[in-house]
């Protein structure tokens, strides 16, 4: 065999290698777009129950995972109470980010999912230790001068979509706040090198902070819901979905790291509008395209100059590398 032909042998095998990061990461991101897409269905059908959405998530997280995480018959590598605290961020970022759906539209829900990037740089600066360049503080910076123009647009300036778009905006981004805090959290958790432990036990503790809040805050809501075909097929979507987000995000992140992942969910906002002009009829402003090119900017720059970063352990004598996790970013970009 010629050098020639173990060089052209070579280039197919790295071809292939791209192709297969780049499918799996759009297909993150159409899973994503579709998690939206079955959120805003729900809410468009009458029901206020986005604690019950995510509770069936949980709920074939923890069977499915915490069933091999139980064959493995391992003890857990992170103490539970560190979990339970992963798990109630987690059910609050999705419990607020699928109420935003009642009130705002689904285009401007996946954008302002990428508040998220300015949470998590912001709490692992100041609780991890990471340190960012300056062109990384300016993508961030750009992709908030975009999220501000859906801000702008929401508030009539160019014709938002929802009954209540302003309030809807304000509830994304304060999800997004828990989000931040989900995924620093699994930052620390996925140093462990285990994340059947981790997935399983978001969805163990996941589910049992959402029968206790959905107990106490939703029983009524569910009581008034006239069940049709329609409905289940909305929730069933969902949790479909879901736990495919929760699935797969890890594989991108290992095979791709955070700059693809970032990048590929990009495209869920495009999805985004799809949905929005087939399937609702709605109009999309300008300002919204306007939003989009700018927080693609935004990321480009950011991600472009992202480099694995530091932090410091606890003697302050060495540091540990770790890999960005930003899967609860669903919401994110």
């Amino acid at each position: 065999m010629s050098w020639s032909s173990v060089g052209n042998w070579f280039k197919t095998q790295v071809t292939l290698k791209n192709l297969f990061r780049l499918f799996l990461g759009q297909l993150v991101s159409f899973v994503l777009a579709l998690m939206s897409f079955t959120s805003s269905l729900i809410a468009s059908l009458g029901v206020d129950a986005p604690i019950t959405q995510t509770s069936f998530t949980y709920f074939a997280l923890a069977v499915v995972y915490g069933s091999i995480l139980l064959y493995r018959g391992q003890k857990l590598r992170i103490p539970w109470y560190w979990y339970l605290a992963l798990g109630f961020v987690d059910v609050q970022g999705n419990y607020l980010v699928n109420k935003a759906f009642q009130f705002s539209s689904i285009t401007s829900v996946t954008l302002l999912d990428c508040w998220t990037i300015v949470w998590a740089i912001f709490l692992t600066y100041f609780f991890i230790g990471t340190r960012y360049s300056l062109l990384q503080l300016g993508g961030a910076a750009l992709c908030v001068l975009g999220l501000g123009l859906v801000l702008l647009s929401d508030a009539g300036v160019g014709g938002g979509g929802g009954s209540k778009p302003i309030l809807g905006d304000a509830l994304v981004i304060a999800g997004t706040l828990f989000f931040a805090m989900s995924n620093v959290g699994e930052e620390f958790c996925v140093k462990k090198k285990d994340r059947i432990e981790v997935v399983s036990m978001i969805g163990l503790f996941g589910m049992l902070l959402s029968g206790v809040e959905l107990s106490i805050f939703e029983l009524k809501s569910l009581e008034s819901v006239t069940w049709s075909t329609n409905i289940i097929l909305g929730f069933a979507g969902y949790t479909f979905s879901s736990f495919m987000f929760y699935t797969i995000t890890p594989f991108v992140l290992k095979l791709s790291g955070a700059t693809m992942f970032n990048l590929s969910l990009l495209t869920s906002d495009m999805w985004a509008v799809v949905v929005r002009i087939l399937f609702y009829r709605q109009q999309v402003d300008w300002l919204y395209f306007v939003a989009f090119g700018v927080v693609v900017i935004g990321l480009v720059t950011y991600s472009t100059t992202e480099k694995v970063p530091a932090t410091v352990v606890e003697d302050g004598s060495q540091s540990v590398e770790y890999q960005e996790l930003n899967a609860e970013s669903r919401d994110e970009c």
